[in-house]
């Protein structure tokens, strides 16, 4: 049985790439005689990078800003004159250094996204595709544009640029389904905080409305703390992160070929429903008539769910390991274990 093991990060505690590996691993405990095809996937959040260079292309450094104002460095992809670049590089929640809170929710900015996108431009290129996802701040992205000298400075700089926003989500800048009351508590912030994040984006929103561009209400304005808006206002077109990542890596022909596809993800829940990666693989996978099975950190989907969504099964990690705790410690092994029991339920196809 050929099995296509693509799953995403499982958050801060295994790559994509780790995650390949370790599912692979414990799946040939199992059934040594399959053929295990590893295609790590990302969605635009964390490892868009890693996963994208697999297919080609210069991996760059840049020394930015991170979401605190300490200076990190950052990869970014040039292949020709396209630049790959992932937010989460400049502003990732792994680059807090601490457990978010309130004041970490309130301080982090995107500023060093913005420096990213210079460096891409410094270096020539003519396209600049931005993985957005896995970022800890929510400004909207106002950092970015004041990283490129302000707004006007940050049109001049990228006319003649194609500009694309390649997205986790759909989610809007403001409202329930926006980027602070979604994703800002995740990102450490309380009831209060949620509501200044909100109130500060409504006031950028209205900003960018004055200067002709309407985009609080577009779909993937709330991606990566709003930076999705920032981009889409200076020009940017939507792509799927996903999308992006499959287009490089081959996973239509993977798919064909495979008779399994094995992917996850650190949390399967209804966010998840809303353009990642997990999702748009089971998609693709029901169309070329492949079943799909999702080991993840956490599932939070019901069986219904699951099956609209193209998923057979999901398995659970923390389950598995007994809690959270030990799920998070011991990620590694864990998921190696979870992926040869799993193994041990299929039947040959």
């Amino acid at each position: 049985m050929r099995v296509m093991i693509a799953p995403d990060s499982f958050g801060e505690t295994l790559t994509s790439a780790q995650a390949c590996a370790a599912i692979a691993a414990g799946w040939a405990r199992v059934r040594p005689a399959d053929e295990a095809v590893p295609v790590p996937q990302s969605d635009g959040g964390p490892g868009f990078v890693d996963v994208l260079a697999a297919s080609g292309g210069r991996v760059q450094q840049a020394r930015v800003s991170g979401p605190l104002d300490d200076e990190t460095t950052a990869q970014w992809l040039l292949d020709g004159d396209t630049a790959y670049l992932e937010s989460a590089q400049a502003c990732g929640l792994g680059l807090l250094g601490r457990v978010p809170d309130d004041d970490t929710a309130l301080r982090a900015h995107s500023r060093g996204v913005g420096q990213l996108v210079r460096a891409a431009l410094d270096a020539g290129a003519h396209r600049i595709v931005l993985g957005l996802g896995g970022s800890s701040c929510t400004d909207g992205g106002r950092g970015l544009v004041e990283a490129l000298g302000g707004w006007d400075a940050a049109l001049r700089a990228l006319d003649g640029v194609d500009l694309v926003a390649a997205t986790d989500v759909e989610n809007t800048l403001l409202g329930p389904h926006g980027a602070a009351y979604v994703f800002g508590p995740q990102k450490g912030a309380g009831a209060r905080t949620v509501r200044v994040l909100e109130d500060a984006n409504a006031e950028w929103a209205a900003r960018l409305d004055g200067w002709g561009h309407a985009v609080a209400d577009a779909p993937g304005a709330g991606a990566a703390g709003g930076i999705g808006a920032a981009l889409l206002a200076l020009g940017a077109q939507r792509a799927s992160g996903a999308r992006v990542v499959a287009d490089r890596s081959g996973q239509d022909e993977q798919l064909a070929a495979a008779d399994l596809l094995v992917t996850g993800e650190g949390r399967l829940d209804r966010q998840s429903l809303r353009g990642k990666a997990v999702i748009a693989l089971a998609s693709a996978a029901r169309a070329a008539s492949v079943p799909t099975v999702c080991v993840a950190g956490q599932v939070e989907l019901t069986t219904a769910e699951l099956s609209e969504a193209g998923i057979e099964a999901a398995y659970s990690l923390v389950e598995h390991a007994g809690t959270l705790e030990r799920a998070l410690s011991d990620a590694e092994n864990q998921l190696m274990s979870l992926a040869a029991s799993v193994a041990g339920t299929r039947p040959e196809p």
